[in-house]
């Protein structure tokens, strides 16, 4: 018995030394790894201080806590979490509180060559790797609209294509996909439209004098956005609003600004959820395939949904531009601004009185493509000549080599649609909704061969590969791109050359392979994005009054998990701001009730597209009222993260 436990002893005292020494190990492992991301970093090019650091070990700091220190002198600590591969930032990194809290680390052939942050790429001294650079392409291809008649300026609709512009999704990519934006008619107003302390008054001094075009805008559409916190092959949609010369931008019923995660101040919510079929999350509208020629439809109608205020202080017009969608699971209006939304800068600011998409007129600007953010690389040949690589971008082609992106874009006077809902606001019949020929100009489009730049630099001969032009039949009009080449269409050019101070397209082939073009593989999109949040205190709009049945999840197409919960329409968030009587709330809530008895989804509001089918959807997006609420209560997302693995 004793030779038993003397033997159990020594095991367990050879057990404990080996452990010891293992942990020993682990502990020298880990040292090495920590001291591997100890190093000089800069981010290419290097335009200010800020843009070199240097990763250190804090001086007596327990643990393995590091510090950035920049050439700025500015610094912050840094916590490694080497399994994820990142390093977390502390509170004191000033990108912290906009959503860039980590380093995440590059790591090629097992050793740390550089780290993103705050989307832009940080090169380890001394590493050689093609570093991947922004920039890599922008442009506007843009299909006009001229002058059209004054009256038809109460509405636009218009199909745009939806496709999957990237096999997938990549990290810094954003274009928006063909869409319009709307700004109040101000064209003979001769004072300035934004007051000092906004964006666009402050910073943008060739807007001037009177800022016309960034004073209020409605905008959104489909696309890829840099700000999107749950990426997707597939584009969303996304609606947005600038009520104040781009001091904050209005995206969601619930009331998060574009792209923003923290939601907005109470005195800047301002769009109300209409539909009780459909839902908006704060990251977009998701959609499911085919999409091989596939058209979003959507219009914008101001509507009398409310009275006018004649106030003293922010008079307020009776506009509520409503959306209406067009889609192959569902059709008809989603949500409107609420018309306090444009005239609340004019509270503080009585030049504006009467001035914003309340109360005038809206000019429709014309239908493009925004590119505004593509990744590259960058190279030399043996001889010192630059090359360069972006994402392919892809693009359906149909028959005759053409790719239809925007189609049958439509003006609309008051005949269309405002005065019926006027008639039934005043106690008239509730009209059927639809949006028809009358009042309807169907406007004609131009365009021109757009200016093409890759890192200030220009491009010259995309015209031989691919231009724009429009396309008529049956007198509607259609945006389209013209692929040039019949062996390579639907690409745009992948590589390009410097020559003569321009970037020119180039076949993969005359790519020499000293550059590594070829095999350099951009960053892929983040699926892990931060949350959509939305507070749970008592007394704020999301719960005074609060929802009245809920909360339900589900999981949309993007991977993502959204929260949402039904409320009385009247109850909603965004109306528990506007200054609204009780008496205007309930007025409103029995025009929705009537609505949502009387205007199914399964009916077109708007004339059919002349080429292609409607897009479908997501159904995790569709819903069904539940017994007790079918008409007059909407759902309102009340958060939206990233499902766990």
């Amino acid at each position: 018995m004793q030779a038993t436990c003397a033997a159990r002893l020594a095991m367990a005292a050879l057990l404990g030394a080996q452990l010891a020494y293992g942990a020993a190990q682990d502990e020298v492992r880990e040292g090495e790894r920590i001291r591997a991301i100890l190093g000089d970093y800069r981010r290419l090019p290097v335009e200010n201080p800020w843009h070199e650091g240097t990763i250190t070990l804090q001086d007596g700091a327990p643990g393995a806590a590091l510090r950035w220190t920049n050439r700025a002198g500015v610094s912050w600590d840094l916590t490694p979490d080497l399994e994820k591969g990142v390093v977390l930032t502390g509170t004191s990194n000033p990108y912290y509180e906009a959503g860039a809290r980590e380093f995440e680390l590059d790591i090629r052939d097992g050793e740390v060559v550089g780290f993103w942050f705050n989307r832009e790429h940080y090169v380890r001294e001394g590493a050689e790797v093609v570093h991947q650079l922004s920039d890599g392409l922008h442009t506007y291809i843009i299909a006009s609209l001229p002058e059209a008649p004054a009256e038809f300026g109460y509405g636009v609709s218009f199909y745009t294509r939806v496709w999957p512009l990237l096999e997938a999704p990549l990290a810094g990519f954003q274009i928006g996909l063909p869409s319009t934006w709307i700004i109040p008619e101000n064209r003979t107003f001769m004072e300035p439209l934004c007051p000092p302390g906004t964006v666009a008054r402050d910073n943008w001094d060739e807007r001037g004098p009177y800022y016309r075009d960034v004073f209020q805008t409605i905008e959104g559409g489909p696309g890829f956005w840099v700000s999107t916190q749950f990426p997707s092959a597939v584009p969303k949609y996304r609606l947005n609003g600038v009520p104040s010369g781009y001091n904050f931008e209005v995206s969601s019923p619930g009331g998060w600004g574009f792209g923003d995660t923290a939601p907005m101040r109470d005195d800047q919510v301002g769009i109300a959820q209409l539909s009780n079929r459909v839902i908006i999350p704060p990251d977009g509208l998701t959609f499911v395939g085919p999409l091989d020629d596939t058209f979003l439809g959507y219009a914008w109608m101001a509507l009398p949904l409310t009275p006018p205020k004649p106030t003293e202080v922010g008079p307020t017009g009776d506009q509520s531009w409503t959306l209406f969608l067009a889609t192959r699971t569902f059709q008809g209006p989603v949500a409107f601004f609420v018309p306090e939304a444009w005239s609340r800068l004019s509270r503080t600011y009585p030049t504006i009185n009467g001035r914003g998409l309340d109360a005038r007129p809206g000019l429709m600007g014309g239908g493009g493509m925004e590119v505004a953010a593509v990744p590259q690389f960058r190279a030399e040949d043996a001889g010192g000549r630059t090359y360069s690589k972006i994402p392919r971008l892809l693009f359906p082609v149909d028959g005759d080599g053409r790719t239809i992106l925007l189609q049958d874009v439509t003006l609309y006077s008051k005949e269309a649609l405002y005065q019926s809902v006027a008639s039934w606001v005043d106690g008239g019949d509730i009209p059927e909704g639809t949006i028809g020929e009358t009042g309807a100009y169907h406007s004609p489009l131009t365009t021109g061969p757009p200016t093409y730049r890759q890192a200030g630099q220009p491009i010259s001969g995309v015209e031989r590969v691919v231009e724009p032009e429009i396309l008529t039949e049956g007198g509607s009009y259609a945006f389209a791109l013209h692929w040039m080449e019949p062996d390579h269409q639907g690409v745009f050019p992948e590589y390009f050359r410097e020559e003569d101070g321009a970037m020119v397209p180039v076949p993969p082939a005359d790519v020499p392979a000293e550059t590594e073009l070829a095999q350099q593989r951009f960053r892929p999109a983040s699926n892990d994005g931060r949350s959509y949040t939305s507070p749970a205190d008592a007394g704020t709009r999301w719960t005074a009054p609060g929802p009245t049945r809920g909360p339900f999840t589900a999981v949309l197409a993007d991977g993502s998990e959204i929260t949402y919960s039904w409320y009385r329409f009247a109850d909603q968030p965004s109306l528990q701001t506007q200054g609204w009587t009780q008496a205007e709330k309930e007025r409103v809530q029995a025009l929705v009730e009537a609505m949502h008895r009387t205007w199914p989804t399964d009916r077109p509001y708007l004339p059919p597209p002349t080429h292609g089918s409607l897009v479908e959807l997501d159904g995790a997006l569709l819903l069904t009222p539940p017994e007790g609420l079918e008409v007059g209560y909407v759902p309102i997302v009340t958060s939206q993260r990233a499902v766990a693995p």
